[in-house]
């Protein structure tokens, strides 16, 4: 197998599928802003998928691309996904799974990637678990004031994603498959909220945050507002529509997907 070039590759999801394909033996690049944070032992070069040119360095000698988009607009993505199309043969897109949303940038490069000659595979993964990090501080000092409490979502462990991606990078069978990815069961954020203050030994409550408010909240923190409109409009649609668990884990995996209170064990550390 050629190698393979991760980028994000220090991030939640892209430091797992770096270590993952090391400790299989894999022939891995890692590609991130700071490679000094990439994995011990792992060959890591710095780059940005902003600035395209310092990604042909990297493809140098690659067979497949885990590629995962920084930000939430579709910027000189095409620029990007024709240099992978011109050095590898195959791309794991890390997508999302967002219901008739064609206008969203995961669907834009999913466009792109498709009119390339690449063998691509989609992972739309539903909610993250690592992203109730978020709460940590409100954690912390006992109380979650946040919108919507009553949304229900089978959250995913990181790990997970990390895993489907591997397999996806080492196996046959995955050309044009874009696999939905879940946890293994739905719980509403005031569930989660509570699943996290029992991991941690703490009693945690949920005050329900008014919709301005958080709007607010969202634009100071990410300042791209089409994209606060549809994660709070997403995050509205599953108190009347939760987002069901699917067994894509288990079925490619043959194991259960790992549960909330799992992911909430492996970083209590986080929230105390």
């Amino acid at each position: 197998m050629g190698k393979i070039l991760v980028t994000g590759a220090t991030g939640n999801v892209g430091s797992h599928v770096v270590s993952r394909l090391a400790e299989a033996g894999l022939d891995v690049r890692a590609f991130a802003r700071r490679p000094e944070r990439a994995p011990a032992g792992v060959e890591a070069v710095q780059g940005d998928l902003t600035a395209p040119e310092s990604l042909e360095p990297a493809l140098k000698d690659v067979e497949s691309v885990f590629l995962l988009w920084p930000g939430f607009s579709v910027g000189n993505a095409e620029e990007v996904v024709e240099a992978v199309a011109r050095h590898a043969r195959r791309v794991v897109y890390l997508s999302a799974n967002v219901p008739g949303a064609d206008d969203t940038h995961y669907a834009a490069i999913e466009r792109l990637i498709r009119r390339t000659p690449l063998n691509w595979t989609f992972l739309r993964p539903g909610g993250f678990a690592v992203n109730t990090l978020g709460w940590a501080e409100q954690i912390r000092q006992g109380v979650v004031r946040w919108p919507y409490g009553q949304a229900s979502r089978a959250l995913i462990h990181e790990k997970d994603i990390a895993a489907v991606a591997v397999h996806a990078l080492t196996s046959a069978g995955h050309n044009g498959a874009a696999y939905h990815l879940t946890g293994p069961a739905e719980l509403t954020q005031i569930e989660q909220v509570r699943t996290i203050g029992e991991v941690v030994g703490r009693e945690v409550r949920w005050a329900e945050q008014p919709i301005e408010e958080a709007r607010e909240q969202l634009l100071a923190a990410w300042g791209e507002p089409a994209f606060v409109e549809q994660a709070l409009t997403a995050w509205g649609s599953f108190v009347a529509a939760p987002e069901r668990a699917v067994d894509t884990v288990q079925r490619l995996l043959g194991r259960p997907a790992l549960t909330f209170r799992q992911w909430a064990e492996d970083h209590a550390a986080d929230f105390r």
